[in-house]
């Protein structure tokens, strides 16, 4: 069933972006004024989501961290509208059920890159200086191709600085914002 739009002219707000409802087959991020879509992530990209989403969640309660993990919720940034692939939020925040997230309730965010080149360009150059911005503590990004790794960021002086990077094949410990073992190749991995 397909829902009939009024046309949109002229530059979008957060307000008009929430009031499109829910569409779980693509994504829609505010980028300024400008309306950013995105498809449903592949089956890969879940996957990996659905088990660090797990293995965020599991380090956070051993760790007593007063946090929630969740998947593409949306986060107010200063200039714009971003759904990242996991974001981990105060617990506080997380209580009163909102639809959105400001910034500073959201201690770490991962984006898992997608393979078109639009989606690599968005999730290693675009986004990055926003969640900055933002003052969003921890920036951690997923590259599933050629191998997957994962890059651990952090913020300094206004910017993300590269803290590590965890390659597939082997378990690696991330210490921040809690500590986590992981290895990027079993994230992708199909079966159990």
């Amino acid at each position: 069933m397909s829902v009939a739009h009024d046309p949109h002219y002229g530059p979008w707000t957060i307000e008009e972006v929430l009031a499109l409802g829910e569409d779980r087959g693509q994504r829609r991020e505010l980028v300024g004024e400008a309306l950013l879509l995105s498809p449903a992530p592949g089956t890969k990209h879940q996957r990996a989501s659905s088990r660090l989403r797990h293995l965020l969640d599991a380090a956070a309660e051993a760790a007593g961290a007063p946090v929630e993990v969740l998947t593409a919720v949306n986060v107010v940034l200063p200039d714009g509208l971003f759904i990242p692939d996991i974001a981990v939020v105060d617990a506080a925040a997380a209580a009163e059920d909102p639809v959105t997230f400001d910034a500073e309730a959201v201690l770490l965010v991962v984006e898992i890159v997608s393979p078109s080149s639009s989606g690599r360009r968005t999730d290693r150059l675009l986004k990055p200086p926003y969640y900055a911005e933002a003052g969003i503590e921890h920036l951690w990004r997923l590259e599933l191709e050629p191998r997957p790794a994962l890059i651990v960021s952090e913020l300094e002086n206004g910017r993300y600085a590269e803290r590590g990077v965890a390659e597939a094949g082997r378990k690696t410990l991330v210490e921040k914002p809690f500590p986590v073992e992981l290895d990027p190749g079993a994230l992708v991995r199909q079966g159990r």
